[in-house]
């Protein structure tokens, strides 16, 4: 803050009164003080707040099974304590701006470092604080802007696997359905189900259905794809939630049409037929997370690496239905 004060030619008490958001300072003299505070990449120490004030702002909240719907999010807490870690949860909805609100509130906490599920265009905001020493892994999605340890599902080799799976039963009108394209995982999935039409000399045009997670949205897809002579005999789906919202647009019709989901879930085995999934590794994406961030915290220097964890099929009668 005195580097801070130097550089805006005001005085520290200044400074101060800006950082905690005090609206009387004027706008002009708050603004030059922002701006050194950008150009020095001054970030506040909350530990050093909560010093102060006796507080620290944060709940703990001690619940059964937080991560029961989030497997990587488990096998990160479970890999964790076994090395002495502790792991403080934050969500961010899939919105950029409350993924930047929770990680730098994590960044102002001085932790040791942070494990991203990245959602944002762009992570560049990150960098200084990488260049501070802090380790940041991305599981699920590469973090854009900054090349930091990731951790990814083999996306098109689990399409591929399905798409495959459902050639071997005889299907050639097969089609898909999955999330928003603006998403990593949700892009490969959707190119790689292209390349697979290409590759069998199948039409891809009016076959491949990507787009934001909304039931009606979902239920328009089905429908475009069943529709005709020439409507499909199996689907894809590209996500659980995706999966999900099939299946209770298909409702007495599920069955109708062989389906193979991609990422497993609790009850997908007690559905009549049992669903069929390409699985995702989440406890070795999530221990893998673990011993890439504490490869980095020892070793700071050394070159980022990006691992890929291989999914598998596993078969349980919706995948196997005859066209």
């Amino acid at each position: 803050m005195v580097d801070v004060a130097r550089e805006a030619g005001v005085a520290l008490r200044t400074v101060s009164r800006v950082v905690n958001g005090d609206a009387t300072v004027g706008d002009e003299l708050a603004a030059r003080i922002r701006t050194a505070i950008d150009r020095l990449g001054y970030r506040p120490d909350v530990r050093a707040r909560q010093l102060r004030s006796g507080r620290t702002g944060t709940i703990g909240a001690a619940v059964r099974h937080i991560a029961d719907a989030h497997p990587v999010l488990r096998a990160v807490d479970e890999t964790a304590r076994e090395a002495g870690l502790t792991v403080v949860a934050m969500s961010t909805e899939d919105d950029p701006e409350r993924e930047r609100e929770a990680v730098m509130s994590m960044c102002g906490r001085r932790m040791d470092g942070i494990v991203i599920e990245p959602i944002a265009d762009g992570h560049q905001y990150l960098q200084p604080e990488i260049d501070n020493g802090l380790a940041v892994v991305a599981f699920d999605r590469p973090a854009t802007g900054v090349e930091v340890d990731t951790v990814l599902s083999d996306n098109r080799g689990g399409i591929r696997q399905a798409f495959a799976h459902l050639a071997a039963q005889g299907h050639r009108r097969i089609g898909y359905i999955g999330d928003d394209e603006r998403i990593y995982t949700g892009h490969e999935r959707a190119a790689a189900f292209r390349h697979c039409l290409r590759e069998a000399g199948l039409p891809v045009e009016g076959r491949v259905h990507p787009g934001p997670i909304d039931d009606r949205r979902i239920g328009a897809a089905l429908e475009s794809l069943r529709r005709g002579p020439e409507g499909v005999t199996a689907l894809v789906t590209g996500n659980f939630s995706t999966t999900v919202a099939v299946i209770r647009a298909l409702g007495p019709d599920f069955g109708s049409l062989a389906l193979v989901g991609f990422d497993d879930f609790g009850l997908a085995d007690l559905l009549r037929p049992g669903l069929t999934v390409v699985a995702q590794g989440e406890r070795e994406i999530g221990r893998t997370a673990i011993e890439l961030f504490r490869a980095r915290l020892a070793e700071p220097a050394r070159p980022v690496r990006t691992v890929i964890v291989t999914t598998s099929l596993i078969v349980r009668g919706s995948g196997e239905i005859a066209p």
